[in-house]
């Protein structure tokens, strides 16, 4: 199975979101086996967003991931990458399409609510940035034979 990492931005978790969006991923039949809320420090957001450490919006991007809680979260499942970022949409909430995260809850760029990791290497060094091994669960559910043919 396959892992990935989402982090809920700020603006999600101001505008009283977590439950919608944690709803999409479930019903899309995504496990959950880490969850939790955090204030992201700016060392921390420095490392998150290193790629973009040399580019205009890097000192942006920083500033907003840390202006308040967020909820960050591993997603497993066959294809969790891939599926997780279709749900989400695409980056700019007006080229979303409709019935994604953030066609249906944003606006603009900046505000897009849902950070979603784009590859393995991403998703498996953004999960060591915000979890530690045990913080992360194993577990069956009742309900996976209906979810994923073997």
């Amino acid at each position: 199975m396959e892992r990935t990492l989402i982090i809920i931005k700020p603006d999600g978790v101001q505008r009283g979101l977590i439950g919608p969006v944690i709803e999409r991923f479930e019903r899309r039949g995504l496990k959950f086996v880490g969850l939790k809320m955090i204030q992201i420090s700016r060392e921390l957001a420095e490392k998150h967003y290193a790629v973009h450490r040399e580019r205009p919006f890097f000192g942006g991007l920083v500033d907003f991931i840390t202006s308040s809680p967020v909820v960050v979260a591993v997603l497993e499942g066959p294809n969790a990458i891939e599926v997780v970022r279709n749900t989400v949409g695409a980056t700019n909430p007006g080229s979303a399409n409709p019935g994604t995260i953030r066609a249906d809850f944003g606006l603009t760029i900046g505000r897009n609510l849902v950070h979603a990791s784009d590859g393995p290497d991403t998703a498996r060094d953004e999960i060591q940035l915000y979890f530690v091994p045990e913080e992360l669960v194993s577990y069956e559910r009742s309900i996976e034979s209906w979810l994923i043919e073997n």
